[in-house]
């Protein structure tokens, strides 16, 4: 059990519309490995989102329970629950949602400050993540509304990292973005995969799907079926086949 880092068992999520009980999720039982790359797909309204959002906390479940490491994240209060998620969780959503009055050092700052009191070792480690994601300094300076789609995102997944989280969890992370631009976040997200950071990602899109070593499919609430498809490669044809297969066979 050292190599999971998350686990679930009999997760379930319910709420009431018009009167009647909605089954979002339905006995949910999964492992996360550390260093995997995770990747949710289903039809719309299948419950992806809100089985990411209750494996990082920001939804609690109706009932089951989840576990990081030896942890019951379900027994933690709302405080202890914000307190877990600074310090051991990334978050990429597909709007970015920075602070449109802050430049971007001061946006991903505010979120390393959090946890660290230590002002020039978060700016240490801004710098380094932007090496990695491939953006100049001058960056820095820019406010949110002069930056491309692409950068957005990208200091949106610096911002995710600068705590060293041990798992990133992206929320539909290229929905907004043209094709270029996708293939540009995906290859930093795969850069990222292979430094050991975990990932799990909601995604409807094959060609982000492909990123993944692992894909599980949801159906009305449940895992209907998995898939390891083996760590990412470039024009792995076989690998892809592999995917659409998997894809095709639970309904895709």
């Amino acid at each position: 059990m050292e190599d999971i880092l998350l686990r679930t068992q009999n997760l379930s999520k319910t709420f009431s519309q018009g009167g009647q009980m909605q089954h979002v999720l339905r006995d949910v039982n999964l492992e996360i490995r550390r260093g995997s790359f995770t990747v949710i797909m289903g039809a719309s309204g299948a419950g992806k989102s809100t089985l990411l959002y209750a494996l990082s906390g920001m939804d609690k479940p109706s009932l089951g329970t989840i576990w990081f490491g030896e942890e019951d994240l379900t027994a933690l209060t709302t405080d202890q629950m914000a307190v877990f998620r600074r310090r051991h969780c990334g978050f990429v959503f597909q709007q970015i949602q920075l602070l449109q009055s802050m430049n971007t050092l001061d946006n991903i700052l505010c979120a390393g400050l959090l946890v660290s009191s230590n002002r020039e070792a978060v700016a240490a480690r801004i710098r380094e993540l932007f090496r990695d994601v491939a953006l100049p300094d001058s960056t820095f300076a820019k406010f949110p509304a002069q930056l491309s789609g692409g950068e957005a995102q990208r200091v949106g997944i610096v911002r995710a990292l600068i705590n060293n989280p041990e798992i990133l969890f992206a929320d539909e992370p290229t929905g907004a973005l043209n094709s270029q631009t996708s293939t540009d976040v995906l290859d930093t997200l795969t850069h990222f995969h292979r430094q050991g950071q975990t990932i799990i990602m909601v995604t409807h899109d094959v060609h982000s799907a492909r990123r993944g070593s692992r894909v599980l499919y949801l159906k009305d609430g449940g895992i209907l079926g998995e898939c390891d498809i083996g760590a990412y490669r470039h024009a792995d044809r076989r690998r892809h086949e592999r995917l659409i297969a998997f894809l095709t066979e639970m309904g895709w």
